[in-house]
């Protein structure tokens, strides 16, 4: 038990430290990491890398101990604490796929509100400010903000890139794209080009979630036999016999290859399944 709290505590802290630590000669200008930009997706904006790591090592730790309490096994609990520190990046994942999907039924919604507003007079700023207010429930926060910024600083090319950071999804970038070209070079077409992005928004969005209502059974089924022999082996781990037998040097042999044959294989199965996502370019 020790053992299992010293190594987790220990590759919690070297985590936590290597996130404040930056690169080494790294002199530009700072780019997201990987989790960061996962966070923004799932508008988890508020949430900072060290904290996300912090949930991750205390969900392993937690997991760890009551499977070590339950059974008895050290091997196992530190194979199950494993899986816990994995959780909150499941979690993250799968709240950022689930925003992303509602998102792509809203953008047209958008994009029309904003057509609409430029028909009525308003200028650029006051019509994004006004999705703060009228737009859907969702995006309401990220224009609340960039009304704040462009109050502040009146610089709408900055508020501009602040809520591109902030809304995190490739449509969003073309749309502010699309906007940031209007503001610096004009034009009278701003409101012809912005019907044909809803119309086109809104047929890609009905392809895509009906290619998805299709596939998810395909998803379903990777993550079931992913999960069912872990599941069994948490049964067995209730036998005393089975505790001894994975305590072997023989068992942990067994229990690291069934860990890299269920990565390999559950990877393959999400990759072939999967449906293209779609790239920020623009960011």
């Amino acid at each position: 038990m020790s053992l299992l709290l010293g190594l987790s505590l220990g590759f919690g802290l070297l985590l936590i430290f290597n996130s404040f630590t930056p690169p080494a000669g790294n002199t530009g200008p700072k780019k997201s990491s990987r989790i960061e930009q996962l966070l923004l997706r799932a508008g988890m904006d508020k949430v900072t890398r060290a904290g996300f790591i912090y949930a991750s090592v205390t969900s392993s730790i937690i997991v760890g101990l009551i499977v070590l309490v339950l059974t008895g096994a050290g091997m196992i609990s530190l194979t199950f604490a494993g899986f816990g520190a994995a959780a909150p990046f499941a979690v993250v994942n799968h709240q950022a796929a689930k925003r992303s999907a509602a998102l792509r039924e809203q953008w047209p919604d958008v994009v029309d509100h904003i057509r609409s507003a430029i028909r009525a007079g308003l200028s650029l700023p006051e019509a994004l400010t006004q999705l703060g207010v009228q737009g859907p429930l969702a995006l309401r926060p990220a224009f609340t903000d960039f009304g704040l910024d462009y109050r502040a600083t009146a610089r709408f090319e900055e508020s501009l890139n602040r809520l591109s950071d902030r809304l995190a999804d490739p449509v969003a970038d073309k749309i502010v794209a699309a906007l940031r070209i209007t503001r610096e070079v004009g034009g009278t077409d701003l409101g012809e080009m912005l019907g044909t992005l809803s119309s086109f928004l809104r047929d890609a969005a009905r392809t895509r979630g009906e290619l998805e209502a299709r596939q998810s059974w395909t998803v379903s089924a990777a993550r079931l036999a992913v999960a069912a022999p872990w599941v069994i082996l948490l049964l067995l781990a209730a036998q005393p016999a089975a505790v001894s037998a994975y305590s072997t040097v023989t068992g942990v042999m067994v229990l690291l290859s069934g860990l890299g044959i269920s990565f390999v294989c559950y990877r393959a199965m999400m990759r072939i399944g999967k449906l293209p996502e779609e790239e920020r370019v623009f960011r």
